[in-house]
């Protein structure tokens, strides 16, 4: 990724050595599964538990993957910005998209590799969707199949309706995206390494050496949103972050500069459509 940035939201970056038992996913085992074109095995599947810290280094896939954790939180990272997954969510991540994963908190994660054969109905961009009742049966029914056989009978009708429940899920705005312009990158470094930072547009630019009218072009060519929507964005995911380590509302909301508790309460829910202890509660199994 095009930022650099200390530990916070949109990425972090752990030094292999210090981590001596995290490998990158697709080593092993999970690099078989990953790389494996059949479509007589059309869905792939393993699991593992985490500590949180865990980094599963940039990598990618010949099958698409869907990485659901049951318990804990997720963040993806690619060169187009972060996607961060609490459990009542799953993040999809096209074949051939180099990523990494870091455990946010303690995790318990179930991953699905798709087989381009089947992936015509599946989104063609990386992203965050809501976990359904259905689909979080159907994976942990899967589970107690072999897949690493050609899928007959119960199994394959039970995928069709996985890769049917896959297509419609619901996509969720926890994608925090940056940008390549240095300018842009100075000020999204600036909020993302302290989300409560107050200043103004104006008073960033000054700090990014260009003007209010520039940065808000910037904000909205490379990132999308306005400068307003971003710095919003980026509070909220992290305070799903933070929620998914444990801390209260009030604590979130003294630490990423709202008025009061109230305030992030309400925020939270204007964007989520939920008050946040729900959001941070809601899935898992």
């Amino acid at each position: 990724m095009n930022i650099e940035i200390t530990p916070g939201l949109a990425h972090h970056q752990l030094a292999e050595s210090s981590h001596p038992d995290t490998r990158c996913l697709v080593e092993g085992f999970g690099r078989q599964m990953s790389s494996c074109l059949d479509p007589q095995r059309p869905v792939l599947y393993l699991d593992e538990d985490l500590p949180s810290g865990s980094l599963r280094l940039p990598h990618e896939h010949v099958r698409g993957q869907l990485a659901w954790a049951a318990t804990g939180v997720l963040r993806v990272n690619t060169d187009a910005g972060s996607w961060l997954v609490p459990p009542s969510h799953a993040v999809w991540i096209t074949g051939g998209l180099r990523h990494e994963i870091l455990v946010v908190s303690p995790a318990s994660i179930r991953y699905l590799f798709v087989d381009p054969s089947v992936c015509e109905r599946l989104p063609d961009v990386c992203q965050v969707m809501s976990v359904t009742p259905l689909l979080r049966e159907l994976i942990l029914r899967l589970l107690t199949f072999d897949l690493s056989v050609p899928a007959q009978g119960k199994p394959a009708r039970l995928i069709q309706v996985l890769l049917d429940e896959l297509a419609g899920l619901e996509t969720s705005p926890l994608h925090l995206p940056v940008g390549q312009d240095r300018r842009l990158l100075a000020v999204m470094n600036i909020l993302i390494n302290n989300p409560a930072d107050s200043r103004s547009l104006p008073q960033l630019a000054t700090v990014a050496g260009a003007s209010p009218r520039t940065l808000e072009r910037l904000f909205r060519s490379e990132a999308g949103l306005s400068f307003r929507q971003w710095r919003a964005r980026l509070r909220l995911m992290e305070a799903v972050q933070r929620l998914g380590k444990g801390e209260s509302s009030a604590a979130i909301a003294l630490s990423l500069g709202y008025a009061s508790s109230s305030a992030f309460v309400a925020a939270f829910r204007r964007y989520f459509g939920q008050p946040p202890q729900r959001f941070a509660h809601q899935g898992g199994a």
